[in-house]
């Protein structure tokens, strides 16, 4: 079990952000084991839980709140093309976000709300609204450590041809 144990520390330390359906996939264990492990290295002071948007995701605990709610959002597709798009162009309205990313406007608004209530990022108080980053420095390093998982991605495109149906 230690050896078991020590594959789990060392892959969410390797995959900041990992969530728990991929931790077992990745080590190819089963979810009792998975999970058994994970919940003694989280008791045991060794790795970080934090559960955002429905998902625990894991991590070194050396990283900071704010981090790990802004690496959580960098593993899905579309939450990450958002914030893409703010680093690239800076402050810019949701229109112009969602066609640039060619998704509803409905879905950058939901992403919006979720990624401001996380201080992720901001709204400005003027109108036209606009979004920018709350860190950008801090994002922009965040972007070159992480990227959304395949099943990630595939859910997050599942969404966006419903959307497009409502359209």
């Amino acid at each position: 079990m230690p050896d078991t144990r020590s594959r789990v520390r060392r892959h969410v330390r390797e995959t900041p952000g990992v969530h728990f359906n991929r931790v077992g996939r990745d080590l190819d264990i089963a979810t009792g084991q998975a999970q058994y492990h994970l919940r003694r290295l989280v008791r045991d002071g060794e790795i970080a839980v934090e559960r955002i948007g429905g998902r625990a995701h894991y991590f070194d605990p050396a990283f900071d709140p704010w981090e790990r709610r802004a690496i959580a959002y960098l593993r899905r597709e579309t939450p990450r093309g958002i914030l893409v798009r703010l680093h690239a162009d800076g402050p810019t309205r949701p229109a112009t976000l969602a066609e640039g990313l060619g998704i509803a406007r409905s879905t950058v608004s939901w992403h919006a709300s979720t990624l401001v209530e996380s201080g992720i990022v901001e709204k400005s108080d003027d109108r036209p609204l606009r979004l920018s980053l709350a860190r950008p420095e801090r994002t922009a390093a965040l972007l070159d450590e992480v990227s959304p998982s395949l099943p990630d991605r595939i859910v997050d495109r599942f969404v966006r041809t419903v959307d497009s149906l409502f359209e």
